[in-house]
């Protein structure tokens, strides 16, 4: 079991207070004897005497109930330093988590944590063996992009076993998951937001997303990983915001492009070559699909914001450039700095004790539409 640093200092200056009171009291208790003492008179000086001792007893308590927070105080601000963390990744060439990891490092190391970062590989089994390697080398804690949200249960499972705080980021599971362990935490971002934002983007739009004035939005879904519970939000409520605006849609297709640029590019080419102009929106479930899938639309002779319109989600630094100039309609800020700000404050509060309730497990960082009205405060 974990004690933090603060309540060791503080049992410790706890026992410092009762050994001086212990010796002060010590030079009083001379023993008893059969025949009482006549008592002396009370005089000045012995009254003096004993204001001066009453005043040297409570000034050493005083003393040492200083010390103790003075101790305390002092290891909350080590609290940080010296610490062993382990952070999975599910793979270190994803443009998104290499900004997150990038936050992650430069806030531990900044904190003074020892920190060890490892690439999934996007292969489970290959990240399961690292979070295995990681709790029998003690890490203090773990932070853990799982790979695939189905694996859980194991990486639940495991680090339960073995009673590491753990922080599970991007990637979230069901509640009755979360709720098998108390030290466990996720933070992130609701997929669902993102994925209604991205609606409300073409819905921000002049025709909202009817751009040839047919009566319904014409679209393709170019989606992450179908087996991600944020692929599937996003991919679910960029159509709702439609929808529930009163739009009537066609989905023309929805393809899985695993997050990645070169799949985007070449499922929207091979798109925009069977639909051709029907084509009236692209949706990305992230930005470096939407890069790609933007190489598909200027290479086919389309144009954005004008004849097609086509929004991702992340807000990485080459999406913001062509959101300002115009190639793409919007994008949906996924805020890698905060997540990252909250993943380490959540396990810092897991290694000072603190244990999460079931349906308190999941703290939530918002998304924000990115347009051109407002690209220029995010570059």
């Amino acid at each position: 079991m974990r004690l933090s640093k603060k309540v060791v200092a503080m049992a410790m200056a706890s026992m410092m207070v009762f050994s001086m009171t212990a010796c002060g009291n010590s030079a009083d208790s001379a023993p008893a004897t059969s025949e009482p003492e006549a008592e002396a008179p009370a005089t000045e000086e012995t009254n003096d005497a004993a204001a001066e001792t009453e005043t040297t007893d409570a000034a050493t308590e005083d003393a040492a109930t200083d010390a103790a927070e003075e101790a305390a105080d002092a290891a909350t601000a080590t609290a940080g330093e010296g610490g062993n963390i382990g952070v999975c990744i599910y793979k270190f060439d994803d443009a998104f988590m290499t900004t997150y990891r990038n936050a992650l490092q430069e806030i531990l190391e900044g904190k003074g944590y020892t920190v060890t970062f490892m690439d999934g590989k996007n292969d489970q089994a290959e990240q399961n063996n690292q979070i295995n390697n990681f709790i029998a080398q003690g890490v203090d804690a773990l932070i853990i992009n799982p790979v695939m949200t189905s694996a859980a249960d194991q990486i639940i499972a495991t680090v339960k076993d073995a009673g590491v705080p753990t922080v599970l980021i991007n990637r979230e599971p069901t509640a009755e998951q979360m709720a098998a362990y108390d030290k466990l935490v996720y933070v992130g971002c609701d997929a669902r937001q993102s994925g209604t934002m991205q609606g409300e983007l073409i819905l921000d739009t002049p025709n909202k997303g009817d751009i040839n004035g047919d009566g319904k939005v014409s679209y393709i879904m170019i989606q992450g990983d179908p087996e991600n519970i944020d692929a599937q939000y996003r991919t679910e409520f960029s159509v709702k915001a439609l929808t529930d605006a009163g739009m009537e849609v066609e989905e023309l297709d929805l393809q899985r492009g695993d997050w990645d640029r070169n799949k985007g590019q070449e499922i929207a080419q091979n798109d925009l070559a069977k639909f051709g102009e029907d084509i009236e929106v692209i949706f990305c479930n992230n930005d470096d699909m939407a890069i790609g899938a933007l190489q598909a639309i200027q290479a086919a002779g389309r144009t954005v914001n004008e004849d097609i319109y086509l929004v991702g989600v992340d807000a990485l630094d080459a999406a913001l450039n062509e959101v300002a100039s115009g190639n793409m309609t919007g994008t949906v800020l996924n805020d890698a700095q905060g997540q990252a700000e909250g993943a380490v404050a959540a396990m810092e509060e897991l290694l000072g004790g603190k244990t999460y309730a079931e349906g308190e497990q999941s703290i939530y960082v918002d998304y924000v539409k990115v347009t051109p009205d407002n690209v220029a405060d995010f570059q």
